[in-house]
């Protein structure tokens, strides 16, 4: 009787695993196989898959073998705004296959880092700058400060001892040079955490410190920071966008648009006034026409601010046909490193891919994977301009999104289109988010789940579907990677806190208390 207990047991936990394995991995309702050859035909042979290991075998002992301990002259930080690993893994498929390799992840040192600030999991780009740039985690919403300083604190930066230095400060203080490049707002919170300590990263200009019932002439307010203290006053590169925060709600900019200001200051004339008064070359420009007009071998001091507000989405550059009145994250780049490289003592140049995490906010999927190409491309013009003798490039994220790859897609389907049809037989995207404004695009009270199409989600505007209705996606909590090449690129290893990133930074560099 036992016997045979133990044998139906047996029986029906087979059963069960059965079962479960089929769920575990559903057939899904797919579009005809038939019409999706093999892509590669060379992959369906066994030789392809060890000839490809031996290669990264022999790339792996080439790397150990020539482990650079020089000293880095020059320091680049890139940072891929909200560029999760997802988002790099469908950027893959969006430059033409899963194969491909988004260019910075052909660099010899891969790692990853931990994201979280002093008091949430999910961290925003505010703590996160002040961590990456400065070595210190933080409250979430504050910029150049430690976890001491609560958000919103009008006097939370007033004290010496909570103010966090950034590792542009320790390069200037070595007598380098330094710049930051963003497709932001030049005082949005990745590009603060270069130069600011404040309490809340919203806090750009006089009348965002107010409105929180702050005295403007205490509080000074991020614009002010970059051209009147010193880490900012220093800087010889700034370049993105942002100019409403520069001037007076009563002014007008270059294009017609007005400030936001409500103190009478027109900080771009100061900057120009400042510049003037200490007899160095600096130029202001605004338009890519200005800045092409630029001679960067004589240009001590460069100041762009593009748009009122943000860059324009790269994808957008071209959909729009403003490719000759708008310059790209590559553009950028290579003019900020032209004029750094200047200073024989070497330079740090931080440079914001910041428009990737802006399109995941409206979960535009195709946006964001667009400014990743084009972020992976300025990387590239970086390297190209550069050794990897006496430069290190240093590539990141600040925090990751909730953007998933759904569904079992042939090798040759596009990445943002539609996967196979679910159990109601509608077909879903292969990309979707965990929460956000998509929410409506794939769902509606009257029907339940939407009929989608490919004609809409090959729509640039199309908001990919979310489980979650909000106004804004949110951010990911998931570690981030960390890509480097050039001196010491091995530090970059491993997991570790994201704090870290600087003090191995300025360990490879000889600057700031690491050296």
């Amino acid at each position: 009787m036992a016997k045979r207990f133990v044998l139906l047991l047996f029986f029906a936990i087979s059963l069960s695993g059965n079962a479960s394995g089929q769920r575990d991995h559903p057939r899904g309702r797919s579009f005809d196989a038939e019409s999706h050859p093999i892509k590669h035909a060379e992959e369906q042979q066994t030789q392809y898959w060890v000839d490809k290991a031996q290669a990264k075998l022999l790339s792996k002992l080439a790397e150990t073998q020539s482990v650079s301990s020089n000293k880095a002259k020059n320091v680049i930080l890139f940072l891929g705004d909200g560029m999760s690993v997802h988002t790099v893994t469908a950027t893959r498929n969006l430059l033409g296959d899963s194969a491909e390799q988004v260019y910075f992840e052909g660099f010899p040192y891969t790692g990853l880092s931990k994201t979280y600030c002093v008091n949430r999991q999910v961290a925003d780009s505010a703590c996160t700058a002040t961590a990456y740039l400065g070595g210190v985690k933080a409250n979430y919403g504050t910029i150049g400060v430690n976890a001491n300083v609560p958000r919103y604190s009008c006097d939370g930066a007033a004290k010496e001892e909570d103010r966090v230095l950034s590792i542009a400060q320790w390069a200037q203080a070595a007598g380098k040079d330094a710049g930051l490049v963003t497709t932001a707002r030049v005082t949005h919170a990745s590009p603060a955490g270069v130069y600011a300590h404040i309490a809340d990263r919203n806090w750009e200009n006089d009348w965002e410190v107010a409105n929180r019932e702050c005295d403007p002439e205490q509080t000074i307010d991020i614009a002010r920071q970059l051209v009147e203290q010193p880490v900012g006053q220093q800087l010889k590169v700034i370049l993105g966008g942002g100019r409403k925060n520069f001037i007076n709600s009563t002014v007008n900019d270059e294009e017609g648009y007005p400030g936001q200001r409500t103190d009478g200051r027109h900080l771009i004339r100061s900057w120009l006034d400042q510049k003037r008064e200490a007899n160095v070359s600096a130029n202001y420009v605004w338009s890519r026409k200005g800045l092409s007009q630029v001679d960067l071998k004589i240009t001590d001091y460069l100041l762009g601010l593009f748009a009122n507000d943000h860059l324009p989405y790269n994808g957008d550059r071209s959909r729009k046909r403003s490719q000759l009145a708008d310059p790209s994250l590559t553009e950028l780049t290579e003019a900020a490193i032209k004029v750094l490289s200047r200073n024989q003592e070497g330079f740090f140049l931080f440079v914001e891919g910041a428009r990737i995490d802006m399109a995941h906010h409206d979960t535009f999927a195709r946006r964001s994977l667009e400014d990743t190409a084009e972020f992976a491309s300025a990387v590239q013009k970086a390297r190209e301009l550069t050794s990897e003798e006496d430069t290190l490039i240093v590539v990141t994220a600040d925090h990751a999104h909730v953007m998933s790859i759904n569904g079992y897609p042939f090798r040759d389907q596009e990445i943002t289109g539609l996967a196979q049809l679910a159990d109601d037989n509608l077909p879903y995207t292969i990309l979707s988010y965990a929460n956000g404004p998509g929410y409506y695009s794939g769902y509606n009270r009257a029907e339940g789940r939407a009929l989608l199409k490919e004609k809409s989600v090959a729509d640039s505007d199309y908001q990919y579907p979310t489980l979650a209705p909000l106004d804004a996606e949110t951010h990911g909590g998931d570690d981030v990677a960390v890509y480097a090449s050039g001196p010491f690129a091995q530090y970059f290893s491993g997991n570790y806190e994201q704090s870290n990133i600087p003090a191995l930074m300025a360990r490879a560099a000889g600057i700031g208390p690491y050296a």
